[in-house]
């Protein structure tokens, strides 16, 4: 009998520390998760930001240089007029 209770209480000891080591490494691993996930929303708001900013940039050298074509494509048929009258 004395055997019996012994088991039943190393059993049970037992069992209360693997559920404790279960319940730390499920613990680690969500705050790993939700670290991961924080890493992550941090990387695609800068990567949004520099594309954002690139955009701005690429734009208005676009515009810039779309205004001097227009520029000079005007000009060329100015001066195409001009010669024909003179």
């Amino acid at each position: 009998m004395r055997t019996m209770m012994l088991i039943t209480i190393v059993t049970l000891v037992t069992m209360g520390m693997v559920k404790s080591e279960e319940t730390t490494a499920l613990t680690k691993v969500k705050s790993e998760a939700v670290k991961q996930s924080t890493m992550l929303k941090n990387h695609l708001s800068n990567e949004w930001v520099e594309i954002k900013e690139f955009q701005k940039a690429s734009w208005q050298a676009g515009k810039e240089r779309n205004a001097k074509n227009w520029a000079k494509i005007k000009s060329f048929f100015t001066n195409l007029k001009g010669n024909n009258n003179g």
